[in-house]
């Protein structure tokens, strides 16, 4: 491997430009202590020329929020033919959308909390006010909002009273066209990293994750000292093994490939629910994808350059 060269894409031009230029660094610095020669590529409108030029030997794709985890970038990689390492076009697009990524887990036999989906355009047509009375009525409260697409958090808020609902939807609007309304589940968040080795998807420690304020948004995840974590969580065994069998279970349902990560919440009673999953998961000082990797016994660099001997060999 150590003659190969290997393009780990970052940046783009998504609202998580930041944090994907942050996890490119941290993986790029991993790899280069394994011996990999390493480039670091920014997505823009030369990369197809550029991957046609200097055509790497694999590529891994540490993109994160839109065209990076949409399927778009892996729609390009597989034209082109190049290998790389993370899930495909597909399993992307399935996982990116969150009410899809819900229903399919749900339909597999698993817990997830109730949701509606509305786009802005119901809103303005039918009348907001009316619109979010019949959403409270469904769900209840608390609520946590959240863009139906994309990560980070971004947009993401929980709402305690009726009160809070229109400048709520409007933060979220601000990310995208179509708001996720879920019913907040209070308990333990956990989230857990699946990785493929030779005998399949296999899932790391759970991290548990305690946000100082109570939500885990997009400031808790990426502002050190703000949330607490603790690997492994702090389950007992039933529900440890509750939460790898649902993350090892979404990973093969939806689709995904060599790395994945799965937001879910252990109530009081021991019931798993399945929040949401990340085919891009983040690779910062603050994520916790490399928090399961060390609780493992494993390092970062390790664990990506056998999925790029794989993604090679594919």
């Amino acid at each position: 491997m150590v003659d190969r060269t290997v393009a780990v894409l970052a940046g783009g031009l998504s609202h998580e430009r930041d944090v994907s230029l942050r996890s490119g660094r941290r993986l790029s610095a991993a790899l280069k202590s394994e011996g990999l020669g390493i480039e670091e590529w920014d997505t823009d409108a030369g990369l197809l020329e550029r991957l046609r030029t200097q055509r790497p030997d694999a590529v891994v794709v540490a993109l994160h929020g839109g065209e990076g985890e949409n399927g778009s970038v892996q729609t390009v990689l597989e034209m082109l033919e190049v290998p790389f390492v993370g899930t495909g076009s597909q399993g992307c697009r399935r996982a990116w959308d969150k009410p899809t990524a819900k229903a399919l887990i749900e339909n597999a036999g698993f817990v997830t909390p109730g949701w509606v989906v509305l786009p802005h355009s119901t809103f303005r047509e039918l009348g907001a006010q009316a619109v979010l009375d019949a959403m409270v009525e469904q769900l209840g409260l608390p609520l946590i909002l959240k863009p139906d697409q994309g990560g980070s958090a971004l947009g993401t808020q929980v709402v305690r009273e009726a009160a809070e609902l229109p400048a709520a939807m409007v933060g979220c609007f601000a990310y995208g066209d179509t708001v996720l309304a879920e019913r907040f589940v209070d308990g333990v968040e956990v989230a857990v990293t699946v990785i493929e080795g030779e005998d399949g998807p296999e899932a790391l420690p759970a991290v548990e994750i305690v946000p100082e304020s109570g939500v885990y948004d997009y400031t808790a995840r990426y502002t050190a000292g703000l949330t607490d974590f603790f690997t492994p969580a702090r389950l007992d065994d039933a529900a440890a093994k509750a939460v790898a069998e649902l993350a090892v279970a979404a990973h093969r349902v939806l689709g995904l490939r060599d790395i994945s990560r799965t937001d879910a919440v252990v109530t009081a009673d021991g019931t798993v629910h399945f929040l949401e999953v990340n085919p891009s998961p983040g690779l910062t000082e603050t994520s916790t994808v490399p928090m399961a990797i060390e609780a493992a016994g494993k390092s970062l660099g390790t664990v990506f350059g056998e999925l790029i001997g794989r993604a090679i060999s594919r």
